[in-house]
């Protein structure tokens, strides 16, 4: 069986220009976090979020946030289909056949994979493009510097996951420290 990694690795390696792009797996944005996240040159991005099962899928569509600032309620989907949504576009990327089209909103762009597991080879086919929820750029709804500064303390986190991994690493505990200073 394909692991959502290898599913996102041959996604990205395959779909995705590192030149022009910045592409993110696994990141937090807003209330939730986006399997992978593309921003543009120009700014402008797309969530992509895998759904390996229906049960999954049907899931998405009853995740419920509430504002901490108001205390208001909301459905993901509610957010994005109205704009009120930090990403331009927003996909699902599911196995060849394992959801109706028609049970898919119309803001939804669709991605279908088929997973050779005899050659090993995963194809993409795009099935429907991503209708725009708004036309701001990334950038203008989020702190740039911000967003820097989290990319950087991920990536310093995933290097020690993964020396952790091959070695073992004793680390002080960090509250400690600080209560030193």
């Amino acid at each position: 069986m394909l692991k959502i990694e290898e599913l996102v690795h041959a996604y990205i390696h395959s779909q995705c220009d590192f030149e022009k792009e910045i592409v993110l797996t696994n990141h937090f944005q807003a209330d939730w976090e986006a399997d992978i996240l593309i921003i543009n040159s120009e700014g402008f991005s797309h969530e992509i979020e895998i759904k390996l099962s229906k049960s999954d899928f049907k899931n998405d569509f009853k995740k419920c946030y509430v504002n901490t600032t108001t205390g208001e309620k909301f459905l993901k989907h509610d957010k994005i289909c109205c704009g009120d949504y930090i990403c331009n576009s927003f996909s699902f990327l599911l196995p060849m056949g394992m959801i109706e089209h028609s049970v898919i909103p119309e803001h939804c762009g669709i991605i279908e994979f088929y997973h050779n597991v005899d050659s090993w080879e995963t194809e993409f086919y795009f099935i429907r493009k991503p209708k725009n929820v708004h036309e701001d750029s990334y950038w203008k709804l989020t702190d740039k510097d911000l967003f820097i500064r989290k990319m950087a303390l991920n990536l310093l986190s995933k290097k020690m996951e993964v020396k952790g991994k091959h070695e073992e690493l004793i680390f002080k505990n960090p509250f400690d420290i600080k209560k030193s200073k």
